[in-house]
């Protein structure tokens, strides 16, 4: 059997002691040790990928309909990340999400609005749309009043939110700073204000946590100024009309995407995408292997999405046998992808900072996350209760038969009952939102923060540099068990 590819000859990351690993490894097989660094700050790394996507973090939200939609959309470009749109939301539908997205403001968030006499209940249904929490009562254009969780305490769901708003609002204007913001905000005890501009219009919302990331993050933003998103297409139909589309309604990337990319639909409809000469990066996949990123790097692909099996809604190999554990697979498949001069992301397999990090040395330009984001503020279902009080959303798989059952809402009878009975993935399961900290927002800070960590551990201040610089060992179950914290009494 072919040893797996030892990529230091190739100028990535080097195993620990020169030694060349005899099986196929996951992120959980792996550690980095540090390196001599001169890097002596987080906030001396530069995250910005150099895969044409224009992300100023490396990170991509999954195209999978539980996680990526217009809020997600919105609220990672704002951090400089990110989002796939879903290849089974119809054309228009997806249009639409990309006007609104690109008219999103690069500082100040969405604003949730109601009227005077909309009801406490809707309002109740409403705030977890958004992690800032607050619903602005209007009069006309201007607002005149905000409904927090805390001022619904008690209410009934028919009581008139003119009746149970705060009218004591303190409001900011469209011309303030960050820091300007953030110190009115703190000065005045308020985690929220609205934004208003010179007559006294609604234009956005800032919170106190908005403004301090708004220093430490850098949007990722089109060559007009406006934030960027990405959408999916699949391989099947009309494959260029989609594709046209989509491309003048302004997506910033394409990704062609199916479960098992290394086959001939795929690389038939990656042609006819690239006849169409797209002015943006254009994404296949997926694959696992370096055979896979040639054929798809020879049939057009910009950037090759890696990744069989790991997924956390995926159970592609229980049910068929069929992928490679992750760190194996993007380590094989970057070596392959440097020598085309092309970039692969990691798709899927990460729950933890370090995960992300390690699919970095291994050779990934960005990581693509799908349920860790499900269960946020953000992702586009309802926030739900279970028994003891805890919220959180549902997830699925896309080859899982409610993604099936979806995505074959208009087929006859016959032959949608056919395509529902096979399945890989899972139909439903509870991604809980962590308590307090429920926005993406909140997930992106914990992951960014341990991978500007990595990088000075590597002295690496740069994500060429990380790759370079990481020097990886292989563990056993109990080093990785070692690495974790302990339970407190």
């Amino acid at each position: 059997m072919r040893a797996p590819v030892c990529p230091r000859k190739l100028g990535y990351m080097k195993f620990l002691n020169d030694m060349t690993p005899s099986t196929d490894l996951t992120y959980n097989d792996v550690f980095m040790v540090p390196s001599h660094s001169s890097v002596g700050s987080r906030m001396g790394v530069d995250l910005a990928t150099a895969d044409g996507t224009g992300t100023t973090i490396p990170l991509v939200v999954a195209n999978m309909t539980a996680v990526s939609g217009r809020r997600m959309a919105e609220t990672v470009a704002r951090r400089g990340g990110i989002a796939i749109i879903p290849q089974d939301v119809p054309a228009d539908i997806v249009a639409e999400t990309i006007a609104r997205v690109k008219n999103a403001h690069l500082l100040f968030e969405t604003p949730i609005t109601v009227k005077p006499h909309h009801t406490a209940g809707y309002v109740r249904h409403l705030l977890p749309k958004r992690a800032h929490g607050a619903a602005f009562v209007m009069d006309g254009e201007q607002p005149m009043g905000v409904v927090t969780a805390k001022d619904l305490r008690g209410c009934d769901n028919f009581d008139q939110v003119e009746n149970v708003m705060s009218t004591e609002l303190l409001t900011l204007p469209d011309t303030v700073s960050p820091q300007e913001a953030f110190e009115i905000l703190h000065q005045h005890s308020r985690k929220v204000a609205p934004v208003v501009d010179a007559q006294g219009n609604l234009v956005g919302v800032l919170t106190r946590a908005a403004a301090l990331r708004a220093s430490l993050y850098t949007p990722a933003t089109d060559d007009q100024g406006r934030l960027r998103i990405g959408v999916a297409i699949g391989i099947n139909g009309d494959v260029a009309g989609r594709a046209r589309t989509l491309l003048d309604a302004g997506a910033d990337v394409l990704v062609v995407d199916t479960a098992h990319g290394h086959q001939e639909s795929m690389i038939e409809a990656l042609k006819k995408v690239k006849a169409l000469n797209p002015q943006v990066p254009v994404v296949a996949g997926n694959v696992v292997t370096a055979a896979g990123v040639r054929d798809l790097a020879e049939a057009g692909a910009d950037i090759i999405k890696v990744g069989v099996g790991p997924g956390a809604m995926c159970t592609t190999r229980m049910q068929t046998g069929v992928g490679r554990p992750q760190f194996s697979a993007v380590l094989e498949c970057a070596a392959e992808a440097k020598k085309l001069g092309i970039h692969i992301w990691a798709d899927g397999g990460v729950k933890d900072p370090r995960d992300v990090a390690l699919a970095l040395a291994a050779g990934a330009s960005n990581v693509m996350i799908g349920s860790w984001f499900a269960g946020t503020y953000e992702s586009p279902g309802d926030v739900l209760q279970d028994a003891d009080g805890r919220l959180y959303k549902e997830s699925f798989g896309m080859a899982s038969r409610r993604a099936v059952t979806n995505r074959n809402a208009q087929t006859e009878a016959f032959e949608k009952a056919r395509r529902e009975m096979f399945e890989e993935g899972i139909s439903s399961a509870r991604i809980y939102l962590p308590q307090g900290k429920g926005g993406v927002e909140d997930q992106i800070d914990s992951i960014i923060s341990g991978v500007r960590s990595s990088f000075t551990y590597a002295g690496a201040s740069s994500i060429a540099q990380f790759a370079e610089r990481a020097t990886v060992g292989i563990q056993s179950a109990a080093g990785y068990a070692e690495g974790q914290a302990r339970e407190t009494r």
